[in-house]
């Protein structure tokens, strides 16, 4: 009878080996990340995506109930470069449990020259960090690899699985960048000039050597001086940029009123600030609806 017994206990747990084994907690305030992190983790993995798609980054704040999900996590992503400004109360919730890792900040950053000196609420002269980074695909790269080591730290029995899915995803970025190349290069130079409601498209920029005219600083709350956006009309006549772009999550108000008075059409939204929904609800999909955007309103 207890050979019996022991017999149906072992199929048991063959049958549900799940059961047994605890997922990685991982707490995710980043639409880019999370979807970086579930391709890494897969199953091994259980995120909490506290900041949803659509939702514009610079404006979240975590509710208590975010803040109960950190102090459980084992590990907490940022994207960092100074977009989360409440990164005190996750290190308050989580204590020294879960590690905080601002994945941003594990490489260099790009620095934007403040654009509108008539503005008193910049702080004139002086360099800004962009934290768009994901628009570079280098740089996701870089974070695939930050997330990848994050979690073979914390979890070091899974490490050849969290490995073996970054270097797949890693090889789906590549196709991807080959791609944007292939696009970008029907676009002559003089033609890569984007006027975008705000500062968010730097290393878009720097990869692909297009010129940046932004209406709104790197955040999406901060609204252009009117002295700024006589400017900005004036530069689009001057240079005979053919579309300006509004952005999924920005009210494209000042953008019509710059419309009417150049003749330049709206080339259609981008995704400025993390993935959006339906085709654009990964990251390839974001990525490929901006650089279309782009590509075929300005050729």
């Amino acid at each position: 009878m207890k050979t019996w017994l022991l017999l149906i206990l072992a199929s048991w747990a063959l049958r549900c080996p799940a059961a047994a084994v605890e997922k990685l907690r991982v707490s995710s305030f980043s639409t880019v990340l999370t979807e970086i992190a579930e391709r890494v983790g897969g199953e091994r993995v259980l995120v909490t995506a506290h900041v949803k798609r659509g939702v514009d980054p610079h404006e979240f704040e975590p509710k208590p109930s975010d803040l109960k999900v950190v102090s459980e996590a084992q590990v907490i992503l940022l994207s960092a470069k100074h977009l989360e400004g409440y990164v005190g109360k996750l290190q308050q919730s989580t204590g020294t449990r879960g590690k905080l890792v601002e994945v941003g900040n594990t490489f260099a950053s790009l620095k934007i020259q403040d654009q509108d000196p008539d503005d008193p609420g910049h702080n004139h002269g002086k360099n800004e960090e962009d934290p768009h980074w994901w628009h570079s695909i280098g740089c996701m790269q870089k974070a695939t690899k930050t997330v990848c080591e994050t979690f073979a730290e914390a979890s070091p029995a899974d490490r050849e699985w969290f490995e073996l899915n970054a270097s797949s995803y890693r090889k789906e970025l590549t196709v991807l960048a080959s791609w944007a190349k292939t696009q970008v290069a029907r676009l002559p130079r003089d033609k890569r000039k984007l006027v975008t409601s705000h500062d968010a498209f730097q290393y878009l920029a720097k990869d692909f050597g297009f010129s940046i005219y932004a209406i709104e600083g790197i955040s999406s709350g901060e609204q252009p001086s009117s002295k700024k956006v006589s400017r900005i009309i004036a530069l689009i006549k001057a240079q005979g940029v053919k579309a300006i772009f509004p952005e999924s999550i920005v009210n494209p108000k000042v953008l019509q009123e710059i419309t009417r008075e150049t003749g330049a059409k709206v080339g259609g939204e981008l995704y400025a600030d993390g993935l959006g929904e339906g085709a654009a609800a990964t990251y390839s999909g974001m990525y490929r609806s901006n650089i279309s955007t782009i590509v075929d309103a300005l050729n």
